[in-house]
C-alpha cells in the first residue's frame, strides 16, 4: 500500500490543500495579503457572517475590523476531514480564533471552515468558503508571563506584517543562554 501511486497522489493532494488552508490563515493574523489571496482562486466566493463576496473583497471588509480593533489574532486550524474527487474536493475543517482586542480585552471563537478546493493546473485552491461560526465569548484577560524577562524580545516580537519573526530567513537565536 505505501508504494501505491493512488494513495501518494491523494496524500500529496491533501498535503497541498492543507497548505492553502494554512495560507489562509497564515496571511489574515500576519496581514500578508499575498498569501491570504493564494488560498483562493480569483473567482473564488467567501460567505462568513454577513459577508458574501470574493477573496479581495473580503480582505478589504475584514481588514479595517482587524486593524483598527485588534492588536493580534490568531486562526488556529484544528482537524480538518478532506474529501478529494478528481479535481475536487470538499474540506471541513474546525478552527479557533482568538483575538487580542485594543482596550485589552480577549475574544474567542470558534466553529468550521467548509470549503469547496479545486485542482487547476496542478495547484489547489479554494473555490468556496462558508463560515460556521458555532461558539464565541470574552474570557479574562491575563499579563503575559515572560513579559518581564530582560531580552525576552531579542529573537523579535510579533508583528501583524513581514517584520513578524516567522519570516525572518534563516532563523536564529539571538538570545543569550541561560
Amino acid at each position: 500500500m505505501a508504494n501505491d501511486p493512488t494513495v501518494i497522489a491523494s496524500l500529496l493532494a491533501k498535503q497541498a490543500i492543507r497548505e492553502a488552508l494554512e495560507a489562509f490563515s497564515r496571511g489574515m493574523d500576519r496581514f500578508d495579503r499575498e498569501a491570504f489571496l493564494s488560498a483562493f482562486w480569483e473567482d473564488a466566493v467567501i460567505a462568513a457572517g454577513p459577508f458574501v463576496g470574493s477573496a479581495s473583497e473580503c480582505w478589504d471588509w475584514a481588514m479595517p475590523m482587524h486593524e483598527e480593533g485588534q492588536e493580534l489574532t490568531q486562526h488556529g486550524l484544528l482537524q480538518s476531514v478532506i474529501d478529494l474527487d478528481g479535481d475536487t474536493a470538499h474540506a471541513e475543517t474546525y478552527y479557533q480564533f482568538v483575538a487580542k482586542n485594543r482596550d485589552g480585552s480577549l475574544m474567542l471563537a470558534g466553529g468550521r471552515y467548509i470549503d469547496r478546493l479545486e485542482q487547476r493546473g496542478g495547484e489547489w485552491r479554494i473555490a468556496l468558503r462558508t463560515n460556521q461560526v458555532e461558539w464565541s465569548c470574552l474570557p479574562p484577560s491575563l499579563p503575559l508571563p515572560f513579559d518581564d524577562v530582560p531580552g525576552v524580545e531579542a529573537n523579535g516580537v510579533s508583528a501583524r506584517d513581514r517584520n513578524d519573526p516567522s519570516y525572518q530567513r534563516p532563523l536564529v537565536n539571538r538570545r543569550e543562554r541561560t
